[in-house]
């Protein structure tokens, strides 16, 4: 009886022993034991660290003594790990295990010179990441997360689009009013992402109330989290990351293990012999309200800041574009001592190259040369052109032509000040008509948005001036007796293209004046004729004599006439100098002489169209071809020209 007793004793003892060893393994247990052999690095990792050293922010701000190039990596045990790990001041747990240890060794080992690295962009980045939390009061140990997600690259990108420093989603960036456009990324802004990525945090810590999967479903989604802990079974409530580990994706499954050894490798590279890249200079900073559209070398060349320094402190602005305006406002990021400057040099700012960086906001049609010249014959529009298709192929090729805005009416007015639509004229320059309403040649370029000092015959202008009608009258006055050639106002009734034109109305006082140039001529061939007759009848006896004085007299008049002709053509032949003004082409230049473009060019020994302003050219005398040919365009243009002001 006794023996059966012990039989059955030890019976049972045995049963429980082997019901105890297949009961599952506590969490804790689980993670300090759990390994994985099928480990995937991220995206960071394969940041180009010797670029990072490069970069301009650490070359300027920082210094380092490459110890981690000449110290090795000391050995260190599992148990010294762990112990460290323990002893960090932080609410997240921080096990040590198998997959933590692997990302530890990849960093200590080759990643030192990132790891450097990653160390001299955290005295910028980590006191922003640090207010952020703060804010939330959340943990300050996640401010190490950019770390794993973007190697504090604020402009990195990853194959599957996220950006930033925090790498957002574009969804998630924009449910957190975040803007991503083609001008503005506020995911690489540090300061807005950085607020936006502790909401977020705080949005799944509360979902969950575990930070292990919190910060897992930060970088999965709480979907795959949430199905990930359907498939583990049991209590949500219960769960953890390490439970649900091998439910998870691979790149995910790395992720909780990476940010314990970021948080590890970020406190304790001193005993790893990892030399941090230190700060040399403060960078303190504050930020600006901007409510203009400005560009950075705006900025950068009126306040002396290297344009770099301020794509460092702004990565927001992908395109180097400030575009505020009075519905919005963006915070510019500057040195504490350049914010005042800014304040005060703004407007100066904003004049800078005003024209070359404003943005275009309206186009009419054919205010520019069509790309494609079709010819006149078939073109109407380019049969009412003041240039034929040689001149505007030349002009396209040397400057590009502005299209101006719409012209304000000319009833503007702000003090003295009055608003002009100005209609360039043929051979006017800008430098013309600045000195005509006694302007600078760039205010014109700025109120008409041109890019360039060239303007075209029959273009509007709008033109800012302060100068009385009076003295504008005495300046186009003036212009006017200037030695230039003007196109001739009369036109033909018929072209050389045997195109019936009809002739443009004259004045009241043209028609009289003609009327009585009529009768004047009438009267005078009269009185020729009644001379003729009375010199006739009193010369007729010594016409013979009188005809051989003549004779002699015309030849001695043809003689001297013809010396003098012939000193007036040697003077012509020599060629005149012109100084080229800021604007002119070799195009308008040769139009303004009469001569053609190859005579330019071959008469001052010239290989191609460029000239410069403030250099003298020679000017041949005009040939008899370019004369004929310049008259017929004349004649062409003139009514084509009236026509087309009539249509309008």
């Amino acid at each position: 009886m006794n023996r059966r007793l012990i039989i059955l004793a030890l019976a049972a003892a045995s049963l429980g022993m082997s019901s105890m060893a297949k009961q599952p393994a506590s969490v804790l247990d689980l993670k300090e034991s759990i390994t994985d052999d099928a480990i995937i690095y991220p995206e960071s990792f394969e940041a180009d660290a010797q670029k990072m050293l490069e970069s301009w922010y650490l070359k300027n701000y920082t210094d380092t003594d490459d110890r981690y190039r000449t110290s090795a990596n000391p050995s260190t045990s599992a148990a010294v790990m762990r112990q460290r790990l323990a002893e960090l001041p932080t609410i997240i747990d921080m096990p040590y295990n198998q997959i933590v240890r692997s990302y530890i060794d990849r960093y200590m080992e080759k990643g030192r010179p990132m790891v450097a690295s990653l160390l001299g962009l955290s005295t910028y980045y980590m006191p922003i990441f640090e207010q952020a939390l703060e804010a939330e009061q959340l943990p300050l140990e996640l401010k190490y997360l950019p770390v794993i997600e973007s190697a504090l690259n604020p402009n990195a990108v990853s194959r599957s689009g996220a950006g930033g420093l925090w790498q957002f989603m574009p969804a998630s960036a924009k449910g957190y009013d975040l803007e991503v456009s083609s001008l503005v990324d506020e995911r690489r802004d540090p300061y807005k992402s950085s607020q936006k990525a502790a909401k977020l945090l705080h949005d799944l810590y509360d979902t969950y109330g575990d930070w292990s999967l919190a910060i897992a479903a930060y970088n999965c989604g709480p979907g795959n989290v949430n199905k990930a802990i359907r498939r583990a079974g049991g209590d949500p409530q219960k769960q953890d990351f390490w439970s649900i580990y091998k439910y998870l994706s691979p790149e995910t499954r790395g992720y909780v293990p990476m940010f314990i050894a970021a948080n590890y490798v970020m406190n304790y590279y001193k005993e790893h012999n990892i030399s941090p890249v230190l700060p040399t200079r403060p960078l303190v900073t504050d930020t600006i309200g901007i409510s203009n559209r400005v560009h950075f070398d705006q900025i950068s060349n009126v306040l002396n800041i290297p344009i770099e320094e301020l794509r460092i402190l702004n990565p927001q602005f992908r395109a180097d574009i400030i575009p505020g305006s009075a519905k919005r406002q963006y915070m510019l990021i500057l040195p504490l001592q350049q914010v005042q400057a800014y304040i005060m040099s703004e407007p100066e700012i904003l004049a800078y190259e005003a024209a070359k960086y404003a943005r275009r906001t309206d186009a009419n049609p054919g205010d520019q040369y069509a790309a494609e010249i079709i010819e006149s014959d078939t073109n109407p529009l380019l049969a009412q052109s003041p240039l034929d298709a040689d001149d505007m192929l030349a002009e396209e090729d040397e400057e590009d032509v502005a299209v101006a805005p719409p012209a304000r009416q000319s009833s503007n007015m702000q003090g003295n000040t009055r608003t002009i639509t100005h209609t360039v004229g043929e051979n006017e320059t800008i430098n013309d008509i600045a000195e005509l309403y006694e302007v600078r040649v760039t205010d014109i370029r700025s109120w008409n948005s041109l890019r360039r000092n060239a303007v075209r015959p029959g273009q509007s202008l709008t033109i800012e001036t302060a100068v009385p009608e009076s003295r504008l009258q005495a300046n186009r006055t003036q212009t006017k007796q200037q030695p230039k050639q003007q196109p001739k106002q009369t036109a033909p009734a018929q072209t050389q293209t045997n195109k019936t034109v009809t002739p443009t109305p004259k004045p009241k006082q043209e028609q009289q004046q003609a009327s009585n140039n009529k009768k004047n001529n009438n009267n005078n061939s009269k009185q020729v004729a009644s001379n003729n007759k009375n010199n006739n009848k009193n010369n007729n006896n010594n016409n013979s004599k009188q005809q051989t004085a003549n004779n002699k007299k015309n030849s001695k008049q043809e003689q001297q006439a013809n010396n003098k002709k012939a000193g007036k053509q040697q003077a012509n032949n020599k060629p005149t100098e012109h100084e080229i003004k800021s604007g002119e082409s070799l195009t308008t230049i040769a139009r303004k002489h009469g001569v053609t473009i190859e005579e330019l060019k071959k008469a001052n020994n010239l290989k191609d169209d460029k000239i410069r302003a403030g250099e003298s050219l020679k000017v041949p005398k005009k040939s008899a071809a370019s004369s004929k040919n310049s008259k017929n365009n004349k004649q062409e243009q003139a009514p084509a020209k009236k026509n087309t002001k009539k249509k309008r």
